[in-house]
């Protein structure tokens, strides 16, 4: 679309308010399903616009666009995923259910669906909500970037666009602006002005399916560090996107791939997706983590630290929900009544106490929940070779694909519905540090379990090469060289390095100009340079604290970032429940306004 556009016209009143929202992903969708479903209780106005600006088509935006590879999968099972509010979702506006991914595109509900198919789905969600809004209210799309924000605090503010001569006027904008790009560190400027200097090749972290991967020259080794989801896509487009293919569990090279030599800070790649379904009783949660434990952080007049204060309880929260499933549904593997053990964990205090409990409770310490092993298997593990690693590193993940579909181990399902419930109440709290969000993904948001089939069937073929924990690059001799301790004495040398990883979100080094503009102006932000939100209603906080009454910001790179702008059914959604609060403060901001004007 080359033009501004609207998208809903009904007939135009005369005193008109304007929302600006730049953004037009699933985020800006969601509030807008929000706006259909809290105006006809809060907004009575004499008509309202709503400017989505966003150089992408709405609804899909950047991330879920058609125009990528239709070999990039979700992470998640499409009966997984819903842009819809059920009863679980805590907000005050009313709800309003719809379909999951699997039931409006009528595919089987455990398909890893492709990210297409996806984005059909979300650009289906943004027209539906659309339709929903009140005659009153017209929908207009700017095809276009923002640039600034401009204006009074108590006034009406202007939504500069590229290309654009006059603003966008706005009595309130909200910023849903998704992933962004990022201007590099001090360490990957090092690295990018190493590589211009001697030939080399160096792609910085970035939303892989943008990347240029043209440099990477088949038979090569290319040193890749980060073994998450990025590297998954990085994966997929060097192999069956450079026409390999799989015959069952062998792949097949077209010749044209590059030898990826792959590490992480853990030097595993994250957790399987589960593949069985749940059966009876669910874990009651929040248990250990719920409103009146947050609400006590928050009161603290000293603040708190998350590793003596916060973590504690996640860990208990966690181990409840193991346990539970453990007792519940696989009692002959432990050693004490369901009731007594219970009784015992809610009274034990320390990380001793509980751990002497459950070893009396629960014989093989296989079934016991060991966190600090989950987030880092390889710690102080040592191979003599880097050939032994290969097959060591096989080993683990063929024990976590056998583990994640085998429902003997579902206590692993439920530790999985622990941090989503952990998830929704530590949003309350602010920036807590990345170290959660990192550990959470790990965990929680892994790839498809046929992805890593897929890996190994390209370690075994010889394009995959694991490197190990702690990967270390160094730039020396005309080329990046890697090692880790896991393998004591290797290292490998390359003419070219992926930082598979997504930009990290901080406002400084936003390559988004409208960012930037607000950090200059004031904005305030964390330690983590994520922007400060109000974390009632989502209004952007200055320096000194004080909610903007007028500007708005929702996603990842806000201090009240969720897992996603879209969630598993029934699990109370805590980006719904923001999107929602976010909705009903513009509607009454906006309605008020409308009254002073008129009196």
């Amino acid at each position: 679309m080359s033009s501004d556009t609207l998208v809903q016209a009904p007939a135009a009143p005369s005193m008109r308010q304007s929302l600006v929202i730049v953004g037009g992903g699933p985020r800006a969708t969601g509030l807008i399903e929000r706006i259909a479903a809290n105006a006809p209780e809060l907004y009575a106005g004499s008509g309202l616009d709503i400017h989505l600006v966003d150089p992408h088509p709405p609804g899909a935006g950047r991330i879920w666009r058609a125009a990528q590879s239709p070999l990039l999968w979700m992470n998640s099972h499409a009966e997984d995923v819903t842009m819809f509010t059920d009863e679980t979702v805590r907000m005050d506006g009313p709800v309003r259910p719809g379909p999951t991914l699997h039931e409006w595109a009528g595919v089987d509900g455990r398909l890893f669906a492709d990210r297409q198919l996806q984005g059909g789905y979300l650009r289906w969600v943004h027209e539906r909500a659309v339709a929903a809004l009140p005659d009153e209210i017209r929908v207009h799309h700017h095809p276009r970037r923002a640039l600034r924000v401009s204006g009074p605090r108590e006034g009406r503010q202007q939504v500069w666009l590229e290309g654009r001569p006059r603003p966008l006027l706005a009595d309130l904008v909200v910023l849903a602006l998704g992933h962004l790009d990022a201007e590099l560190d001090d360490q990957q400027r090092e690295l990018a002005a190493y590589a211009d200097e001697h030939g080399l090749v160096h792609l910085p972290p970035d939303f892989t399916a943008d990347s240029d991967l043209s440099a990477l020259r088949p038979g090569e080794p290319v040193l890749v560090r980060g073994f998450g989801l990025a590297f998954v896509d990085l994966m997929v487009l060097l192999t069956e996107g450079r026409g390999g293919r799989y015959d069952g569990d062998t792949y097949l090279p077209s010749g044209q791939e590059p030898v990826l030599y792959v590490g992480s800070r853990r030097g595993v790649p994250y957790h399987s997706k589960i593949g069985y379904d749940w059966t009876g009783e669910r874990p009651p949660l929040p248990r250990f983590l719920g409103l009146a434990e947050i609400d006590e952080l928050l009161a603290r007049s000293d603040g708190f630290d998350f590793r003596r204060d916060v973590w504690p309880l996640v860990e208990k929260e966690l181990g409840f929900a193991h346990y539970h499933r453990l007792f519940t549904a696989h009692p002959e593997r432990t050693a004490m009544a369901w009731a007594d053990f219970e009784e015992k964990y809610a009274a034990v205090s320390g990380t001793v106490e509980r751990e002497a409990l459950v070893s009396s409770a629960v014989p093989d310490p296989g079934d016991r929940l060991d966190l600090a092993t989950l987030d880092r298997p390889l710690d102080g593990v040592r191979y003599a070779s880097h050939e032994e690693f290969q097959d060591g590193l096989r080993r683990y993940v063929e024990d976590d694909l056998s583990r994640g579909h085998d429902a003997s181990h579902s206590p692993d399902l439920a530790v999985f519905l622990g941090l989503l419930s952990v998830y929704g109440q530590l949003v309350r709290l602010g920036d807590i540090g990345s170290w959660w969000h990192g550990f959470f993904s790990y965990l929680a948001s892994g790839p498809p379990g046929p992805r890593l089939r897929q890996l190994l069937a390209l370690s075994r073929a010889g394009v995959v090469r694991f490197v190990g924990a702690d990967m270390a690059v160094a730039a020396e001799d005309g080329v990046f060289r890697a090692s880790s301790p896991t393998v004591p004495g290797f290292s490998v040398e390359a003419r070219a390095l992926v930082e598979a990883r997504l930009p990290e979100p901080t406002l400084r080094r936003a390559l988004d100009p409208l960012l930037r503009e607000l950090h200059a102006e004031g904005a305030g932000e964390t330690a983590d340079g994520l922007l400060r939100v109000d974390r009632a209603d989502g209004r952007v906080l200055d320096r000194a604290g004080r909610p903007h009454p007028r500007r708005f910001a929702l996603g990842p790179h806000t201090d009240a970032r969720t897992p996603g702008a879209f969630t598993r059914p029934r699990t109370g959604g805590p980006a719904f429940r923001q999107n929602d609060a976010t909705a009903r403060a513009a509607l009454v901001f906006l309605r008020d306004l409308g009254a002073d004007a008129v009196g």
